[in-house]
């Protein structure tokens, strides 16, 4: 506020009535002021003191004083104050019932400020929004420094010359400091001399400014508003003044939404804070407070999550926001601890967002050119994300189009949601972005039948548990397990990658020697991790060799085999609790416990390939760029040489390569002696049965 004379800030119809209600106020503020000078120039014993100009002049206290004046005739101690305090109140009262928003009004309502506080409160904001309240509060204080007030200055400016013995309305626990509208500074100062401040946060919303304190500005989110059947029960409570929800959430369920529809439908502003955003350095029980404010100024409520960022500081943060001021609803999916807060909160659980509500948030976030184009949902069908992350997901997905210059495409969208992944996962375990499609894919007609049936559950999940009803009586997880057995390089693990590419997902393989771990109990913690962390991703999780984790129980013979046997045990309960999909493969199926059989969805049996088969995995893997001889015979090889399709692709990668260092095309020789270099591998002998008349050019060549 400028230094321009109060009287020409004077309420008047053309202000801002919230600005006019507040310069009002603060002409009350100067007119106690000038009691106080009277006051202290009446029993000033030292009138003529001569380093009274070290201060502050009487006369220019004299000169503050005048440009004070209302104009409004008030004199010194002339009672009509109270009757100027009145004829404010109630212009400010018929502006509110034309609709007006007098914030300094309401936040006196909303901190339940009695009128004294509001006093306080409008004294110590004075020197920010006027500065000759500095000098003039340094002359009241005999220093020139202390150009805040003090403690007992602004009680006795709010109430009389007995007022700075109310000291209980500045305690910690007064209305006041308890909830941040005022800071008592210099601590080591006696207490009523300890100068005051009211936080710029609060001034800025006084005036008009309604962005959020800086220091919640990383933390706050842009939460989506859906009309979810659970939302009416949240509504009602907040109607009810309830002060404390606890929402469980599930992965891609909408508990933030929920909550963002209950608040409006209730008429309340919201703030909404993603508290994954908080640094090892931020203070949770300092962000609580400034964010219970925020709230709070705002006249609304406060929503915030995950509740286990906090819990893992311990129960003092998660208590820090259930038990502020304020409306409070936290979001988290652990069952709610009672050692997390004295009160009581009401316990709701998230909705799953259905498959046409997910629809319509991608079409309203997606613009309409390229919604015309692209069918959202069944594109984005597998993916379980909230309505803030299918705002996010949009929004990548635009914007990686708009910088290669081209329409909006399905794989935009892919990429876009699967950038909302967690990235906790990438810790645990290896990420492949799958690039292999179903013409890559050499398996059995009954395989490939199999395989896509699995994609199909994968798509259809939801319509035939949730919309169908089939999930009604089941205890098992809505997670989707597969088994892909055979023998070594059969095509296990790139099946993994067709199926994670058709749906559109990431893939991730766990490494195992981050899992197995010979210290007891340790292995069952570090699959809790990666199951936990994978719950929070969209993505396809392959246990490669699971034979070595999923193994059958065995008899009792010492502590080692009871352990063993918890371990798995422990690992059968956690496949069921799991929502994703995971692909388990094994070179030995009948080394996998039989109670794990029984847990799985789908199993695919991976033979080696046949003849016919192994002719198409020769032509598929000597890519079209590869320059080839003319005395390739894929025939030939095809027939000679029983081998899977890792083997095969080894060989064909082994002749390029012998090509390439002689500069020229691949020849059968070339093909022949890669072959060879195989088999050595794989312990087997060359015989001339399965090597022709090529056998005399291998030893020619090998000699």
């Amino acid at each position: 506020m400028s230094a321009a004379p109060l009287r020409d800030r004077a309420p008047s119809a053309a202000d801002d009535p919230s600005l006019a209600h507040l310069v009002g106020r603060l002409s009350i503020v100067g007119a106690r002021v000038r009691l106080a000078v009277e006051r202290r120039r009446a029993v000033d014993n030292e009138p003529d003191d001569r380093f009274r100009g070290l201060y502050i002049s009487d006369a220019h206290v004299d000169e503050l004083l005048g440009t004070l004046d209302l104009g409004r005739g008030v004199a010194v101690a002339d009672p009509g104050l109270d009757d100027l305090l009145a004829a404010i109140e109630a212009a400010a009262e018929e502006a509110e019932a034309g609709g007006a928003q007098i914030r300094l009004r309401r936040l006196a309502r909303t901190f339940e400020l009695d009128p004294p506080d509001l006093e306080v409160l409008i004294v110590a904001l004075a020197p920010d929004l006027d500065p000759r309240f500095e000098r003039l509060y340094a002359y009241l204080q005999d220093d020139v420094s202390r150009r805040r007030a003090s403690v007992g200055l602004a009680l006795e400016l709010a109430g009389g010359p007995l007022a700075p013995l109310e000291r209980d309305r500045m305690a910690p626990t007064g209305r006041l400091v308890s909830s941040g509208l005022l800071l008592i500074e210099e601590q080591e100062r006696p207490f009523l001399t300890r100068s005051l401040r009211v936080p710029d946060r609060v001034t800025g919303q006084l005036l008009g400014d309604d962005r959020a304190e800086p220091r919640l500005e990383t933390l706050v989110i842009e939460a989506q508003s859906l009309a979810l059947d659970p939302a009416a029960a949240l509504t009602r409570s907040l109607e009810q003044g309830g002060r404390l929800w606890y929402i469980r959430e599930r992965f891609g369920s909408a508990g933030l939404a929920m909550a963002r529809a209950a608040f409006a439908a209730a008429g309340l502003p919201v703030i909404a804070l993603d508290l994954a955003r908080l640094t090892p350095a931020d203070d949770a029980g300092e962000r609580a407070a400034i964010a219970a404010r925020e709230a709070r100024l705002r006249g609304g409520g406060l929503l915030a999550g995950p509740v286990e960022v906090l819990a893992e500081r311990g129960a003092a943060a998660v208590r820090a926001f259930a038990e502020t001021d304020c409306r409070v609803v936290i979001l988290g999916s652990r069952i709610w601890d009672p050692a997390w807060s004295r009160h009581v909160p009401i316990v709701l659980d998230a909705p799953i967002v259905s498959l046409e509500e997910r629809n319509q948030l991608w079409l309203s976030a997606l613009d309409r050119q390229a919604a015309s184009l692209i069918d959202p949902a069944a594109t984005t069908m597998t993916f379980r994300l909230s309505p803030e992350q299918i705002v996010r997901a949009a929004r990548a997905a635009g914007q990686q189009a708009a910088a290669e210059d081209r329409p909006l495409d399905e794989a935009d969208l892919h990429a876009g949601a699967r950038a909302q992944n967690a990235a906790g996962l990438d810790r645990l375990a290896r990420r492949i972005s799958p690039n292999v499609g179903w013409q890559e894919l050499v398996l059995t007609d009954l395989g490939l039948a199999q395989l896509r049936e699995l994609t199909g559950r994968a798509r259809h999940r939801e319509r035939v548990l949730d919309e169908w009803g089939m999930a009604a009586q089941a205890s098992k997880g809505r997670g989707l397990t597969a088994l892909f057995a055979g023998d070594s390089g059969t095509g296990k693990t790139i099946s993994a990658e067709v199926v994670a590419h058709d749906l559109g997902l990431d893939l991730y393989v766990i490494d195992l020697s981050t899992v197995v771990d010979k210290y007891i109990g340790e292995t069952e913690k570090n699959l809790d991790r990666i199951f936990g962390e994978a719950d929070r991703v969209n993505g396809v999780l392959l246990f490669d060799e699971a034979d070595a984790i999923f193994g059958k129980r065995s008899e009792v013979k010492d502590a080692r085999d009871r352990y063993a046997n918890v371990e798995i045990a422990y690992l059968l309960q956690r496949m069921e609790l799991f929502d994703g999909v995971a692909i388990l493969t094994t070179n030995l199926r009948a080394n996998l416990d039989e109670a794990f059989l029984r847990r799985l969805d789908v199993i695919v049996d991976f033979p080696m390939p046949e003849e016919e088969d192994r002719r198409r995995l020769w032509a598929l893997h000597l890519r079209p760029e590869l320059p080839l001889a003319d005395d390739i015979d894929l025939d030939f090889l095809a027939a000679a040489f029983k081998l899977s399709g890792g083997n095969i692709r080894n060989i064909c990668l082994a002749a390029a390569f012998l090509a390439a260092s002689a500069n020229r095309p691949v020849t059968m020789l070339d093909m022949v002696r890669a072959t060879e270099r195989e088999y050595q591998k794989l312990g087997r002998l060359t015989h001339e049965a399965e090597f022709g008349p090529f056998i005399g050019a291998l030893a020619t060549a090998d000699g």
